[in-house]
């Protein structure tokens, strides 16, 4: 239910650390494959109203199309850009949807590079929105562009070598699998928790209460779902911080709900996929690095404010009926309180920082 904020902040800039590592080094990574009969490839009459995608054949004659959000990158969109053409050995087109930048970085990529180009979204539409505009551009040029995949990245992360080509294999040893994710490598090493389950309104609660004071509490556990990060296999939902999409599912599901400005578009995604019979593939074998959660600090009102909102926003949904109106109020108001203590606490964090 409170998801860490991991989507793309499409109004703040990052800053990344550490260097890619070396292209032998992301190769020689072969990922263990859960071939439980959970995670086991459905038949297509399981899954009606979709037909079985036909084996995947690289294209030489369109490329890749990849998409990020932008507001204001700073340093992280060129690391971004200058890291990618090592990431797969498929010619790619990078749109940057973009939200109101002002400090001309976007601009000046698309200048630099001919793989890139500057999309401008018209104003501040959110994370969900801007994605959703730019594949729809690109939809509108299949000359161009491949238009079987999409793959949706934060302008604050880097590749290392490969790794968007491991995400191209796995799909094909995952045909039923609609978004592909990466580990996700922190700045200070650690691997992000970025494939669980989908939360429930139970386990959220128990996390939001716990978790600041009791890490080990059995219902944060339930929620981050991170016993197994090595295992290729099929989870609940993925981070959006990069996401290889299958465009037939992504299409046949509207894309993003645009209800999202920021924070939990991509779990609701990746349950509304789950649900239309899709599956959501972690491949460890895929290595990224993000610097997550740096720019949020420095304006904890708005951050923690749109993410309580989205927190809301995805739990309503799941309960919408009127005997669950109860459900629905309390979690309003326990979420507002939550809120406010929480912006208490960072604010008192920053300006302790800043003195």
């Amino acid at each position: 239910m409170f998801n860490e904020p991991v989507g793309p902040l499409n109004i703040l800039s990052r800053y990344r650390a550490g260097d890619p590592a070396s292209e032998s080094a992301a190769r020689a990574r072969r990922p263990r494959v859960d071939r439980s009969p959970e995670s086991a490839v459905p038949a297509v009459d399981a899954c009606a109203g979709f037909a079985r995608p036909r084996r995947r054949v690289f294209r030489v004659t369109s490329r890749l199309p990849v998409v990020t959000v932008t507001y204001s990158p700073g340093a992280h969109l060129r690391t971004f850009v200058e890291t990618l053409p090592a990431a797969t050995s498929r010619q790619v087109g990078l749109v940057m949807a973009d939200n109101g930048s002002t400090d001309g970085v976007p601009e000046a990529v698309a200048a630099e590079y001919d793989f890139a180009e500057f999309f401008p979204t018209g104003g501040n539409l959110g994370y969900g929105t801007a994605i959703n505009r730019a594949v729809t551009e690109i939809a509108r040029r299949p000359d161009e562009f491949d238009q079987e995949f999409v793959l949706v990245v934060n302008p604050d992360v880097w590749f290392e070598p490969g790794s968007v080509d491991a995400l191209l294999e796995a799909a094909e040893r995952w045909p039923r699998g609609a978004a592909y994710g990466p580990q996700i490598a922190e700045t200070d090493g650690s691997v992000y928790p970025s494939a669980r389950s989908v939360p429930r309104l139970g386990a959220g609660i128990g996390h939001a209460v716990l978790g600041p004071v009791w890490q080990g509490n059995p219902w944060t556990a339930q929620y981050l779902d991170d016993r197994d990060m090595s295992t290729e296999r099929a989870a609940g939902w993925l981070s959006g911080s990069c996401l290889l999409l299958r465009r037939s599912a992504f299409d046949a599901l509207g894309g993003f709900d645009e209800r999202y400005f920021m924070y939990l578009e991509d779990v609701d995604l990746g349950d509304r996929l789950g649900k239309a019979g899709w599956q959501n593939v972690y491949v460890p074998s895929s290595v990224i690095h993000h610097d997550q959660g740096h720019a949020a600090k420095t304006v904890p009102e708005f951050t923690l404010r749109a993410h309580h909102r989205s927190a809301y926003l995805f739990q309503a949904d799941r309960h919408p009926h009127s005997w669950q109106a109860p459900i629905r109020w309390a979690l309003k108001a326990g979420l507002e309180i939550r809120c406010r203590l929480a912006i208490r606490s960072a604010e008192r964090a920053l300006r302790q920082q800043n003195s």
